[in-house]
């Protein structure tokens, strides 16, 4: 086990040891693996889109939080991007109506109304509680770390697209207009990742901080994991 007085490793080590975690990411959750081979059922389905809105509404929280503890102004304009991504831009209409529009309209595509997304009265305690404690995470922890536990990023593209790809031939009950969710967010954490690592590499510095930052990343990840434990025994 590393030390406090181990060398730091060099960028491009250190970028390698934050990918590597994607091997804990939750696109090999048993739950998910069902989903990408086209197991699950309706019920499901619209189990999993229900809790998942938790998560998509408290994200701009926790975009809010980190730039409400981050003092570098230019930090905080390319940060505020992301509550727009997903709260929606300008007249919120259209391709500005934001993420969690556009998740609303994958419930609406899986069979759910707005109202029970909106109302929350789907989201299981399980799920609820992971997503708190990473709301809250993000109050409490200085910004750089809060930046760093968005960087799950890296290893979204992946799933978003193996969605694209299997969900029009196993569920084909599901409006394909109600993937555009998918669709959207494969550039925007593409564009996120680029920033996110870049202040990660930028602050976690020695050792130690970057063992903090694996530490960091590892709680993110089992916040994304510990969810789909949650839907896979409401809904199983």
């Amino acid at each position: 086990m590393s030390t406090t007085t181990d060398a730091a490793w060099s960028r491009t080590e250190f970028e390698a040891q934050l990918r590597a975690r994607g091997a804990g990411y939750h696109i090999h959750h048993p739950f998910n693996v069902r989903m990408h081979e086209g197991l699950l059922s309706a019920d499901q389905i619209r189990g999993w889109v229900a809790n998942r809105f938790y998560y998509q509404v408290n994200i701009p929280q926790k975009d809010g939080a980190i730039l409400a503890n981050c003092p570098d102004r230019e930090t905080r304009r390319r940060w505020v991007r992301r509550i727009l991504d997903h709260d929606g831009w300008d007249d919120c209409e259209g391709g500005h109506a934001g993420g969690i529009e556009a998740w609303v309209r994958l419930g609406e595509a899986v069979g759910l109304t707005r109202d029970a997304l909106w109302s929350q009265r789907h989201v299981v305690p399980g799920v609820r509680f992971a997503v708190d404690a990473y709301v809250n995470f993000a109050r409490h922890a200085p910004w750089q770390e809060g930046v760093c536990s968005s960087l799950t990023e890296m290893f979204a593209p992946q799933i978003h697209k193996d969605r694209l790809a299997t969900w029009p031939a196993h569920y084909r009950w599901i409006d394909p207009a109600g993937l555009d969710y998918f669709r959207s967010r494969i550039s925007l954490a593409e564009r996120d990742v680029e920033h996110g690592l870049q202040v990660t590499l930028d602050h976690f510095t020695t050792r130690a901080l970057q063992e903090r930052a694996l530490d960091i990343l590892q709680f993110k990840l089992d916040i994304l994991w510990a969810m789909l434990d949650a839907i896979e025994k409401a809904y199983p």
